[in-house]
């Protein structure tokens, strides 16, 4: 619950709809950030209710751990740059090799506000 409020509260809003699965520990965290929060029973089989689901959650956890296996192990202390790059790979952000470039150097132009 302290990690959820530490890194998930400052990045979304008071209106976000929270979906999880049944651990506790998001039931608590919505209710102490005054969000509104729907639960999939993972254990009970349910993977869709209506509109609601973790199916996209499950894919990309899936996509990420198969990616990442060919390094065969990443330090904790790196983990936020291979999810950064995972996140750029995935939405095709870096397709060129300049851009590349840009951003192994710290230089987003792609992220940019418009």
């Amino acid at each position: 619950k302290g990690q959820l409020h530490q890194y998930l509260r400052p990045v979304i809003d008071k209106d976000v709809l929270l979906v999880s699965d049944s651990n506790a520990a998001y039931r608590y965290f919505a209710s102490e950030a005054q969000i509104t929060h729907e639960v999939i029973n993972l254990k009970a089989k349910q993977r869709v209710r209506g509109a609601i689901h973790v199916q996209n959650v499950n894919a990309y956890h899936s996509r990420c751990r198969q990616w990442l296996a060919r390094f065969h192990g990443v330090a904790t202390h790196y983990l936020p740059n291979y999810l950064g790059w995972r996140w750029a790979l995935d939405a095709q952000r870096i397709n060129t090799p300049t851009t590349l470039l840009k951003a192994a150097v710290g230089v987003f132009p792609h992220l940019a506000a418009t």
